[in-house]
């Protein structure tokens, strides 16, 4: 017979990548109630003005962060991928100053706010871990800031792929071979501060540069290096060595 694998294990890791945790931390993690949903692309994961109350673990497909202007321009603020946790901040924030969607059919476990909050004051490993989430959060968002603010169109986009692809790479497969892109030229602009136009005619002059590929949902990078020199792309940001 097999033994279902708890969803929950993959929120354990990504805690575990970032702060270490016990064997007594982690089953506490995983004996945590949660109702696991199905949702379809673009559905509401956190609405702005709403009042939290379950925190939100994703467990396959993509998502992304945004607001959306009072003229209806939307900025997407991070993206998301399997193992995040999407609204720690939401663990002591009384209403939710941001939307959260799927960007694609995704899987999302809800588990109530007041279970995750007491392993927080009560269990200081998992503290930690909660912690050091929120400031790595923090750290992409200044990144993002300055995505925009300051790299030209070329720049802002490699650097766009360089850390989806950097952040969504497989164990043992060389960072930057190749992977599933699942943004469209609108999400990509809404990302970035560009039209879909700029952002068609930027992939294509990178694509022409032999900088990647396209193919259906995949893009592969046949020049890593020249990518992440285009993009001025250093991965300290992401503080994927925490742990070690």
């Amino acid at each position: 017979m097999t033994i279902p694998i708890n969803p929950l294990l993959c929120m354990v890791r990504r805690f575990e990548s970032q702060a270490h945790l016990s064997v007594d931390d982690g089953g506490a993690l995983l004996a945590l109630p949660f109702t696991k949903q199905a949702l379809g692309e673009g559905s509401y994961i956190v609405r702005e003005g709403q009042a939290p109350t379950h925190c939100c673990v994703l467990l396959s497909g993509f998502a992304y962060r945004q607001k959306t202007h009072s003229n209806g321009g939307r900025q997407i603020l991070s993206i998301h991928i399997p193992g995040d946790i999407l609204d720690l901040q939401n663990l002591f924030l009384d209403v939710s100053d941001h939307n959260v969607q799927t960007m694609t059919r995704s899987e999302v476990a809800f588990i109530p706010r007041p279970y995750l909050v007491d392993l927080f004051h009560g269990r200081s490993a998992i503290g930690k871990a909660i912690l050091l989430s929120l400031l790595v959060e923090a750290s992409i968002s200044r990144e993002w800031l300055l995505n925009v603010g300051r790299r030209d169109a070329r720049g802002r986009v490699a650097h766009l792929l360089c850390e989806f692809a950097s952040r969504i790479n497989v164990p043992g497969e060389p960072v930057g071979s190749s992977c599933r892109l699942p943004m469209t030229q609108q999400q990509i602009g809404d990302a970035v501060g560009l039209t879909p136009v700029h952002v068609n005619r930027t992939l294509r002059s990178l694509e022409t540069e032999g900088l990647l590929h396209r193919s259906n949902h995949s893009i592969g990078f046949p020049d890593w290096s020249g990518l992440l020199n285009a993009a001025g792309f250093s991965s300290l940001y992401l503080h994927a060595d925490q742990q070690a």
